[in-house]
């Protein structure tokens, strides 16, 4: 065969040389995302003070379940590959046959395993449920068919959305109402229904909670990370359930404080309460819910 001509093989090195530097560049890209198991947000700027400790659990769950599964289809194959029919066989291999310390393992090891992972998943979620911290903000969050209204109990202020209602129509989802947070102080947050199940959820915060007509569920976080976040229903709630968004402002305690005096000059002062009916829209000024 002759040899390759030069220009060729020079092509095929940089060829191959280009496919190395972009899978090594994907591959540094994503290396956080795979890191985290896919779950938002970023490990070196976690968006609250839960997020690491959730991912955490998350990832190391699945590694756990990986190595079962790996643990599991070797096992497999190599009892297909040992104890396969081979030509010189003309009878059947034994049918049934005692190995105590195999069936000892067998029940074993699933005790071992499911007791580990209740550990670690016990002490995360009774560290993220704690809410005997004292909290520097309280808010109260209030889900309705289909909106949110937001009560800031410290301040004496409220906000409220517009239920959503025909998301045919243009604009149908542009008065979404904005949660705002201020940065690195303890939430400490209440949530109640007007009408049926609803779920509280901000997908960067990696956690929600459901909101229930005639039970208080409280949770508290610390958002460490400005920014702009998005938030929804996580409970199927009837017809416009889809359109059930709100946003989330986390900003400094300057912010905050202006936002706060923004909504008492514009006459949300106190708060919305539980007897409201759930189809009532609450006015605003300048028409925004």
């Amino acid at each position: 065969m002759p040899p390759d001509h030069p220009r060729r093989a020079g092509r095929r090195r940089a060829l191959v040389g280009s496919a190395a530097l972009g899978l090594a560049l994907l591959v540094s890209g994503c290396s956080d995302t795979v890191y985290r198991g896919f779950l938002p947000g970023s490990s070196a700027h976690e968006v609250t003070d839960q997020t690491g400790r959730i991912a955490s659990l998350w990832r190391g769950s699945w590694v756990a379940a990986l190595l079962v599964g790996l643990l599991t289809w070797g096992l497999i194959l190599w009892c297909v590959a040992v104890y396969r029919k081979r030509k010189s066989d003309d009878t059947l291999p034994v049918q049934l046959r005692y190995h105590v310390p195999l069936e000892v393992m067998y029940v074993v090891l699933p005790i071992v395993m499911v007791g580990v992972l209740f550990f670690f998943t016990n002490r995360d979620t009774t560290a993220i449920m704690a809410t005997d911290a004292p909290a520097d903000v309280h808010v109260q969050v209030i889900g309705k068919q289909w909106s949110w209204d937001f009560n800031y109990l410290d301040d004496d202020v409220y906000d409220t959305g517009e239920h959503a209602q025909g998301l045919d129509q243009p604009g149908a989802l542009d008065n979404q109402v904005t949660l705002w947070l201020p940065v690195d102080e303890r939430v400490e947050f209440t949530l109640n229904s007007r009408d049926v199940i609803h779920s509280f959820w901000v997908p960067a915060f990696l956690f929600k909670m459901d909101v229930i007509p005639g039970r208080t569920n409280t949770f508290q976080v610390t958002p460490t990370a400005v920014g702009e976040y998005r938030g929804k229903c996580a409970e199927l709630c009837g017809e416009y359930h889809s359109a059930m968004l709100f946003n989330v402002k986390v900003v400094t305690r300057a912010e905050y404080d202006a936002h706060m005096a923004e909504l008492r000059a514009a006459g949300q002062d106190g708060a919305l309460g539980l007897d409201l009916s759930r189809h009532q829209v609450i006015p605003t000024p300048g028409g925004q819910g």
